[in-house]
């Protein structure tokens, strides 16, 4: 595995004018050696000035300009040299390729995909991850295209993520996609993480985006939950209206308000849940007998 080496690299500003200098001074001398000489007599010296001129200009692209949160990737006849981070104009050898990489923080949306959930349920989901560069050696040459690489991993890290869930959990005890996303969001993430490792890619954050069933069974999935929402308040309504009538009743016992047999519990129980557990407003009824009569 080829590891990021950071590689110093030559001032640039300074080889510019350096190199600017040397080109002047070699065309004054050239044109001071040429001036008034016959062609007979132009030798040697007029030569070398030639080809130092030459050398001159080509040492000029060696010149190139590195921003801020960038990484540039040098080559020599295919070997890895190293990566230069300081940002500015640099110098380096003009027999390198030279590779700009970005290590600016990215993000992308991924495409709506549509999976089975843990339970065999048809659902879309869609995730935006948060990703950078932190070894542009691996970036570039572990993977051929490591921006491709991170989309479609990202892809396939999702879709194995929506097969180990289910949609909705009716169960306290089990996890699902729409209930606990935070830590959905943190699976998703390590996953992603472990299969970017090997391009030279950090994640920085993965959050499920989009999430929703299948338009095919989205009608029927929204009455179950509207079955399971109805249910549970219920529940919550009875468990409520018991706990009031238990109070009820101890405090009249207590307070010596009256004495109740159980015929009478039991009729002011059912009334007492009648009026807290119904979906309309009671009426009152004026009972002019007893129970006995």
């Amino acid at each position: 595995m080829i590891r990021e080496t950071e590689r110093p690299a030559v001032s640039g500003a300074l080889m510019f004018f350096l190199l600017l200098a040397a080109i002047a001074a070699t065309i004054v001398a050239f044109v001071y050696r040429v001036r008034g000489v016959p062609p007979s007599e132009v030798g040697l010296p007029i030569v070398v000035m030639l080809v130092a001129l030459a050398v001159e200009i080509c040492l000029m692209v060696g010149l190139f300009g590195v921003q801020p949160n960038q990484g540039v990737v040098l080559q020599l006849f295919g070997a890895y040299k190293g990566t230069v981070k300081e940002p500015g104009l640099r110098w380096a050898n003009p027999l390198y390729a030279k590779k700009p990489v970005s290590l600016r923080v990215r993000n992308f949306e991924t495409g709506h995909l549509k999976v089975n959930d843990l339970d065999g349920n048809p659902i879309e989901i869609a995730a935006v991850v948060v990703w950078k560069v932190v070894e542009t050696a691996e970036a570039v040459f572990q993977v051929d295209n490591y921006e491709n690489y991170v989309h479609v991993q990202s892809e396939a890290a999702l879709r194995n993520l929506a097969t180990a869930y289910s949609y909705d959990s009716h169960e306290e005890a089990k996890m699902s996609l729409r209930a606990n996303t935070v830590d959905v969001a943190a699976h998703l993430k390590t996953e992603i993480q472990e299969r970017l490792a090997k391009a030279g890619v950090e994640v920085a954050e993965a959050r499920i985006s989009h999430l929703a069933y299948a338009p095919e069974i989205a009608a029927a999935m929204l009455q179950r939950q509207q079955a399971s929402a109805i249910i549970a308040a219920r529940q919550k309504i009875v468990d409520g209206a018991v706990g009031m009538v238990e109070m009820a009743l101890e405090r009249l016992a207590r307070n010596n308000v009256l004495e109740l047999d159980e015929e009478r519990k039991a009729a002011m129980v059912s009334n007492l849940l009648v009026v807290l557990c119904g979906e309309r407003g009671t009426q009152p009824v004026v009972n002019a007998g007893t129970i006995y009569h």
